[in-house]
């Protein structure tokens, strides 16, 4: 099976993205013993790693049901994208540092505190945002209906993001203010 550059360029962006949340996840000291996981969260990481190999899969495999039979502009904008998304994700996710949590567990820290800097001068969820346009241009760069999957997927994370907002409001000094000045995923739009 032959396998494109560009198959090769976006299975490495995931692999990278991949390798960062691991790496960061493992820096992250441990004060005490993890509490027990939620039966709710075990299912929602199985979700997350059920999509991943289902992406990684998609990369690999040949095209089944092309979006369009002249794809070279639909790579080019899912190349763009991609690349935008990934790029997001990963500087945001070292901005966060450790007020990191995995979308699963999303709680507040005690020791957490406000990031508003980098590119949460902007928006509140970069990282989100960034997860989503890399999917987005994944999907497009491989000329798949997958698209639709990513639009339902954005529907979660909003509702998720919002949720979480509202339990930052709680507990962070200033998180009010802050979502007053910026937006909720991509700068200068509402939300």
């Amino acid at each position: 099976m032959e396998i494109s550059l560009l198959r090769l360029y976006l299975l490495s962006g995931l692999i990278l993205h991949k390798a960062v949340w691991e790496v960061l996840k493992r820096r992250e000291p441990r004060k005490a013993p993890a509490p027990a996981v939620p039966l709710k969260s075990r299912v929602l990481s199985m979700v997350k790693i059920a999509i991943l190999a289902g992406i990684v899969a998609q990369t690999l495999a040949p095209e089944i049901a092309p979006i369009s039979s002249q794809p070279q502009a639909l790579r080019l904008v899912g190349f763009i994208v991609y690349s935008l998304g990934l790029a997001m994700a990963i500087v945001a996710r070292f901005q966060l540092g450790r007020n990191w949590s995995d979308i699963e567990k999303s709680r507040v820290k005690g020791d957490h505190i406000l990031v508003a800097h980098g590119i949460y001068r902007w928006i509140r969820h970069p990282i989100y945002a960034g997860d989503l346009l890399l999917l987005l241009g994944l999907e497009l760069a491989l000329n798949s209906w997958g698209v639709a999957g990513v639009l339902l997927l954005a529907v979660y994370v909003r509702q998720k993001a919002a949720g979480e907002e509202k339990d930052l409001a709680r507990t962070l000094a200033g998180y009010d203010q802050y979502c007053r000045r910026t937006s909720r995923f991509l700068p200068f739009l509402p939300g």
